[in-house]
């Protein structure tokens, strides 16, 4: 099937143009689309090499010149190098602009997002920052991503997780940027939810907390306004047909099923075909979703409205020999530098309009 190039608008940002080959409808009609890409990127460990007040002791040994990771200036700035290469390229089978927002998780601090963004292959973007420090025993946190040529920061809140008769439990907050995605009101929550530290079943109940958290987040925007078109995304460690999201979420796997006070997730669709995000011990786990609300999910697309999702999982993003073959080509490798990109891939989907 051709590629739509000449009913794109390039106006805004624009999306894969394999998503307009999945289907039939805008070619039949002729019709002209606007295309956003929003996406989602656990950015592994992404430190500065100087030690911070709020990062424990252990990563402050690791990722320091004199750690046992040597974690220095050149390999820091290998990171930011691979990194950049692959949000450059989220989003941009289209449009050279890419992704109109991105949400990422484990990041040590705004200032490395500022060196993110500066690097040559980000810098004409003019990518705009949203962060908040948050309580992370690991010192690490959630961040958010703009360009502001598409996408205009309303106001922004950061949400703290705490667990009943737990005082000493700290995680990452859940971030929340209510903006204008080209003049259209929408609202991102970013998240990176409790590991499973101690064993997925032990660990259960802070996800499940985590999504009692989120879901109270949703249900307070779609109290203004029960159409609100709200973007949940994050590094959730946790599947699609987990607990914390099925249940504790509201999720469905189909569009079409879903009700008024309930949540679609795409992801859980690749899960069930055995994609994923990360891989362990011979498993692939699916953590990282991006997951839309009732009000973009109808095919009344004179505003905004879901369309596709894709996993970014290039070659060149993958581990290509040995035991881990096919596994995310990872920065450390066995505690050995192994100079790659993330143990995640990337995740993002694309919303349409009517031109």
């Amino acid at each position: 099937m051709k590629k739509l190039f000449l009913f794109l608008s390039f106006s805004v940002i624009a999306g894969a143009s394999a998503l307009f080959a999945q289907t039939e409808k805008p070619t039949e009609s002729k019709k002209e689309y606007y295309v956003a890409g929003i996406g989602f990127y656990n950015l592994e460990n992404l430190f500065d090499t100087i030690v911070d007040a709020d990062t424990n002791k252990i990563l402050q040994d690791d990722f320091t010149p004199n750690g046992n990771k040597a974690w220095n200036g050149e390999r820091y700035h290998q990171k930011l190098e691979n990194l950049s290469k692959v949000i450059s390229e989220l989003g941009t089978d289209v449009h050279p602009d890419g992704l109109a927002c991105l949400g990422v998780a484990e990041i040590e601090n705004k200032s490395v997002l500022e060196d993110l963004v500066k690097t040559e292959k980000l810098k004409s973007r003019n990518y705009q920052i949203v962060h908040y420090e948050s309580p992370d025993k690991r010192g690490i946190d959630v961040g958010f991503l703009y360009n502001p040529s598409h996408f205009k920061v309303i106001s922004s809140q950061s949400y703290t997780l705490k667990i009943e008769n737990n005082n000493s439990f700290k995680t990452r907050d859940q971030l929340v940027v209510n903006g204008e995605l080209n003049g259209e009101l929408i609202h991102i929550i970013v998240a990176h939810w409790p590991s499973r530290s101690g064993g997925q079943k032990r660990s259960a109940p802070k996800r499940n907390a985590a999504g009692q958290l989120a879901r109270a987040i949703i249900d307070s925007i779609q109290a203004i306004d029960a159409k609100a078109k709200i973007l949940f995304m994050g590094d959730l460690n946790d599947d699609p047909t987990n607990a914390s999201v099925k249940k504790y979420l509201n999720t469905v796997p189909k569009k079409e099923d879903t009700q008024a006070n309930q949540l679609f997730n795409p992801m859980e669709s690749y899960y069930k075909k055995g994609i994923g995000t990360l891989a362990y011990r011979d498993t692939w786990n699916l953590f990282d979703q991006i997951i839309v609300s009732s009000g973009l999910v109808d095919e009344d697309y004179s505003t905004y409205k879901y369309y596709s999702t894709k996993i970014y999982n290039k070659p060149y993003m993958k581990q290509t020999s040995g035991r881990y073959q096919g596994y995310p080509f990872r920065t450390y490798a066995g505690g050995a530098y192994a100079g790659g990109y993330s143990d995640h891939f990337p995740v993002y989907l694309f919303l349409i309009k009517e031109k």
